[in-house]
């Protein structure tokens, strides 16, 4: 949940920033040359540049935001017998999947919780909360650092930067679509564009946005099966299986620990609608996967 939900957030703020700015610009490049109608060729052109430039800035910037974010504290040096452990664990993990040595952090936080994100498979960071570290053992510890390894090995942040390009470009696409034939059919706007188009367009990005996310979510969701396989070649399934079963006994005790957990980016629920905003399949199912094997 933390890699991609800082992901998206850095995503919008950038399509938005960026929707928001050509607006104040009275940029228009998109109408047709008689100024009434919409050169569709063109804006989705247009939407295409901008859109793919929100996401693959996102993902230069996911990193960066993920440290920020969460508070991370990279290992240059270890201090402690847990930091030594955790380096040469994903130093180990990080060569039998063929990838570079990621940066490797620790983040407070009393959730059992780790992320990894990164640019592409040889520049990543993986980290790990502080909670999940004095809780797993290290048999389960090491197999949540090799479903993150996974994640990385797997391209995953990559991918889907791609996928959240396209679909921001269809957002932008159709959310113009629509202020601009609101704005001729409801305000009576007869050339260029009036103040009806610049709010209806920013309303349907956002409300596009959101029911587009379902897209990403899914894809997410089908990755993490590929990262528990990818965890259970590196670090056994016995211990893959392990760690989600863990985390399922963790999430029955909820006094003991915040109402929302992330570890892997788990959220409790599983209502059906809630369903499509999940980031990750619930832990029965993912279980379930493994021992099927």
């Amino acid at each position: 949940m933390l890699r991609i939900g800082l992901f998206l957030l850095t995503n919008l703020a950038i399509i938005v920033v960026a929707s928001i700015t050509l607006s104040l610009l009275g940029f228009e490049g998109y109408l047709a040359s008689n100024g009434v109608d919409l050169n569709l060729s063109s804006l989705l052109l247009f939407c295409f540049v901008f859109g793919m430039a929100g996401s693959v800035v996102s993902l230069l910037l996911s990193k960066r935001m993920a440290k920020m974010g969460t508070g991370t504290q990279i290992i240059d040096t270890p201090r402690t017998a847990d930091e030594q452990w955790l380096v040469s664990t994903v130093q180990e993990l990080a060569n039998e999947a063929g990838i570079g040595m990621p940066e490797v952090g620790i983040f407070p936080s009393q959730t059992s919780n780790a992320f990894a994100t990164g640019w592409n498979r040889n520049n990543a960071l993986v980290a790990v909360s502080t909670g999940l570290l004095s809780r797993f053992s290290r048999d389960e510890a090491r197999a949540v650092m090799a479903h993150e390894i996974g994640h990385v090995a797997n391209g995953d942040m990559v991918t889907l930067a791609l996928i959240q390009g396209v679909v921001n470009t269809f957002v932008m696409f159709f959310a113009r679509v629509i202020g601009h034939t609101i704005d001729r059919a409801v305000f009576k706007t007869e050339r260029g564009h009036g103040i009806g188009f610049y709010v209806v367009t920013f309303v349907a990005e956002i409300i596009l946005g959101i029911l587009a996310s379902m897209i990403v979510f899914w894809f997410s969701r089908q990755r993490e099966f590929r990262a528990d396989q990818a965890g259970a070649q590196l670090a056994g399934a016995p211990a893959m299986i392990g760690a989600l079963e863990r985390l399922r006994a963790e999430q029955e005790y909820p006094s003991e620990l915040p109402d929302t957990m992330m570890a892997f980016g788990i959220r409790t629920g599983g209502k059906q609608m809630m369903r499509l905003f999940m980031t990750h399949p619930p832990l029965e199912e993912r279980i379930q996967a493994l021992k099927a094997r």
